[in-house]
């Protein structure tokens, strides 16, 4: 008879005898796909309620948004690059995208005092409501993490994973630093706690996220919110929703759907004064210090 502790010694390293749970070559195969969805809807739903995250407000805007130092360091090394070659087309257009994002970047300390003006006035109860929430990212989303980090608040990030990998910004609470494979997923989290939605100037993920909640909100299958855009003259040369409506595909009224704001703020009086919370306000300008840290160069 052959001797069986070769087949043994085969049978418990095979993948088959494998725990379901820890097999993730298994857990990866197209027929998993539901299960995997499940998972990524649970495991963030099950860690936000075991911190008392009651309500939040999202914080969308575009990830080449920087903070100022930051937006003129890449403005001296284009403006750099065209001095050694002032004939070459891709600097001088270095330069004039590098000069816009300089003018942009003021968004980036406003986004970061809203969240601090929030988190300062809302997020120091053991229940968590009005949590800043961004996608994780560079940009806004770190100006938005930032700020709520900065009043001591804990802040959400929901990452993704891309081909050019999307590093999490180092403001957000480690413990609720989520990553998403799947956007659908993704975006339901963005949106189930949601009290607001305050949408700063960026680019296509800006505009998707916009559009996915005007959306939801026009054929009323979420939650009433409002829906800030920040920085009124940016968005009306973006999209003329104006003609939307006189084009009569959408109607007038779901014009009301939007609001704009240009100040930390207004933003803020915007969202509560939407819910009837106007209490929030008293604590608000009772604050001593309610503006967000000037900035400094890193």
């Amino acid at each position: 008879m052959p001797d069986p502790r070769p087949s043994l010694e085969r049978i418990l390293n095979s993948p088959s005898y494998r725990l379901a749970e820890k097999d993730t070559e298994f857990l990866a195969r197209p027929e998993l796909r539901g299960v995997r969805l499940q998972l990524e809807l649970l495991k963030p739903e099950l860690i936000l309620q075991e911190h008392n995250i009651r309500s939040t407000i999202v914080v969308f805007g575009g990830t080449q948004i920087v903070s100022p130092e930051e937006a003129r360091r890449r403005l001296d090394y284009a403006r750099h690059m065209l001095q050694k070659h002032p004939e070459h087309p891709r600097w001088q257009r270095a330069v004039a995208r590098a000069e816009r994002i300089v003018e942009k970047s003021h968004y980036y300390e406003h986004a970061r005092q809203f969240a601090y003006l929030v988190s300062r006035c809302c997020c120091r109860q053991e229940e968590c409501h009005y949590v800043i929430v961004t996608g994780g990212g560079p940009g806004i989303m770190e100006a938005a993490n930032r700020g709520a980090y900065e009043a001591g608040a804990k802040t959400v990030g929901l990452n993704i994973t891309l081909p050019a990998e999307q590093i999490p910004n180092p403001y957000i609470t480690p413990e609720l630093c989520f990553q998403f494979h799947y956007f659908a997923i993704r975006k339901m989290h963005f949106l189930l706690r949601a009290r607001a939605v305050v949408i700063f100037p960026g680019g296509f993920g800006t505009l998707d996220e916009l559009f996915d909640a005007l959306t939801l909100r026009q054929v009323r299958r979420m939650q009433e919110i409002p829906i800030v855009l920040y920085g009124r003259e940016y968005w009306q040369r973006v999209i003329d929703f104006q003609t939307l409506a006189d084009e009569g595909v959408i109607a007038d009224e779901h014009l009301d759907l939007i609001q704009f704001a240009e100040s930390p703020q207004e933003a803020w009086e915007t969202i509560v004064r939407f819910h009837g919370e106007e209490h929030l306000l008293e604590q608000t300008l009772g604050s001593s210090n309610p503006q967000a840290p000037t900035s400094t160069a890193d």
